[in-house]
């Protein structure tokens, strides 16, 4: 089943909910719907049960991230649109910004696009969602609030034949004032493989948002991956929000002050 055009301020195939929140954390969900509306619902040649898999979004993903919304009085930006329309997660001169092989699916009908239809889909999705980041945080740096932007996303626990031990993921680059305490806390839970740049790292190319929002703008910042078995039903979606608000609203709380650059 599709995620839609869900509820929320939405602005061409982006959302944002709980833009006022005052909490220290900003929320994105770079992958969070695999919704195809006309004409992309037919001329990507992509076959109904592609459109339900992991290769047109991260499931369990926004179920996650409007928990912890909610949990942590973050404003939460999403996309509304499936990546295979356009990876908002990607940079714009990236050659899987539209991506024309997902995993070992060949997506047709994003072969041999004009440069025109690759300037419609970035003006409908890539740079309204970035656009939306932005205007989240430079809000918040007006009103003084601390931000620590952090991106929820899933993975499959099988990826072209191999099996993923982790039933979380967590990915950063240089700053590592969120990954280092949440880290920390996951692991001595004792009841969890966590993933330590696993089972992607930026050098995989997937750190773009992460890297625009966050490092540049030298804000703390962290993403998270959690594997999508463990994410398939409202209330493991819950469970996961619950066990994750508390170990990042600690580690914000640490970083304190720096967090409002």
């Amino acid at each position: 089943m599709g995620a839609g055009l869900p509820a929320g301020e939405v602005n061409h195939a982006v959302a944002v909910e709980n833009a006022e929140g005052a909490g220290p954390i900003v929320l994105v969900c770079d992958h969070a719907s695999n919704f195809f509306p006309p004409p992309y619902d037919t001329s990507l040649n992509v076959s109904d049960a592609d459109k339900k898999a992991h290769i047109a979004w991260d499931p369990g993903a926004l179920g996650v991230a409007r928990g912890l919304s909610k949990e942590l009085d973050a404003p939460l930006v999403f996309t509304t649109v499936s990546r295979l329309i356009i990876d908002c997660n990607r940079e714009e001169n990236r050659p899987d910004l539209i991506p024309c092989l997902s995993e070992t699916t060949e997506i047709a009908g994003n072969r041999d696009l004009s440069p025109e239809e690759k300037a419609l889909r970035i003006d409908l999705a890539h740079r309204p969602f970035h656009t939306a980041i932005d205007e989240v945080l430079n809000l918040r740096k007006g009103k003084g609030l601390p931000s620590a932007v952090v991106s929820i996303h899933s993975f499959t626990p099988v990826y072209k034949g191999q099996s993923r031990p982790w039933e979380i993921g967590l990915i950063y680059e240089s700053d590592r004032r969120l990954a280092d305490p949440v880290l920390a806390d996951l692991k001595a839970r004792g009841d969890l493989t966590v993933g330590d740049n696993e089972p992607y790292s930026p050098a995989d190319g997937v750190y773009y948002t992460i890297h625009r929002h966050g490092e540049e703008r030298q804000l703390p910042c962290l993403m998270i991956e959690i594997r999508n078995d463990e994410i398939t039903t409202p209330e493991e979606e819950a469970r996961w929000s619950t066990l994750l608000a508390p170990v990042l609203q600690r580690a914000a709380q640490m970083v304190g002050g720096g967090a409002h650059a």
